[in-house]
């Protein structure tokens, strides 16, 4: 279930052409883009970014990014993860963020944080199916809502492993265990509880998941902490 894990560099980051294949980033952290552009298609979306964007990655998210022929600049920034904040943002002024990022990285994601705006998305079947096998907790076949949108079903499989990196079965099941993660550190619910309500089948089922996507089984974690309002820094 887990792909490879990535640590992100924090500072300027030159990306080359081509593709990055979908991985994971155990810690969050925030993404400038101040030059080119490209595409990211992940856990919580598909974004179509240009100079001003500001990507917001939360621990444990996987994404893709195609570059294709273009080639892109970005600044890495420690993750301010405020409520307001979405996964993608226009920032006021990202030169100024810029500059402030080589003196002090620290500041210039508070900066860049403190003046975002959020932004949408790509809005096609892909992500409306995406939106679903993330919000919803019912095992739906995937199937029977390609065929009630008049699409094929094994197109809707294709397309959506093409765009996003890996079969719409394996996003639904990351999806879960990210969520169930996020209540472990998160509150004081009894594992069995909170396995029951996310929908897996048993609590050694939500073990099996959270551990493959995390690196370490739901014990383990509530061994860390009891109950946080915000796990980012846990992921290290």
């Amino acid at each position: 279930m887990a792909g490879e894990f990535h640590e992100a560099v924090l500072g300027r980051e030159l990306c080359d052409a081509g593709d990055l294949p979908r991985h994971r980033h155990a810690a969050g952290y925030m993404t400038l883009i101040v030059a080119g552009g490209y595409d990211e298609a992940g856990d919580v979306g598909r974004f179509r970014v240009r100079p001003g964007d500001l990507l917001v990655h939360r621990p444990f998210e996987a994404h893709r990014n195609a570059f294709g022929r273009r080639s892109a600049e970005v600044i890495n920034l420690p993750l301010v993860d405020l409520p307001r904040l979405a996964s993608l943002n226009r920032v006021a002024d990202p030169d100024l963020v810029a500059r402030l990022a080589e003196r002090d990285p620290a500041a210039a994601a508070r900066m860049a944080a403190a003046t975002a705006e959020p932004a949408a998305g790509e809005d096609e079947w892909p992500d409306a199916l995406a939106a679903e096998l993330r919000s919803r907790q019912d095992l739906f076949p995937i199937g029977l809502w390609a065929r009630q949108r008049g699409l094929a079903p094994a197109s809707v499989s294709r397309g959506f492993r093409r765009l996003f990196g890996t079969s719409p079965e394996r996003y639904r099941a990351e999806a879960r265990a990210r969520l169930a993660w996020a209540r472990i550190v998160r509150t004081a619910e009894p594992l069995a509880a909170i396995a029951c309500d996310i929908g897996f089948a048993d609590q050694p089922h939500m073990t099996r998941c959270v551990h493959a996507v995390t690196g370490r089984p739901p014990a383990q974690w509530r061994g860390r902490v009891k109950c946080v309002q915000d796990p980012s820094d846990l992921a290290a």
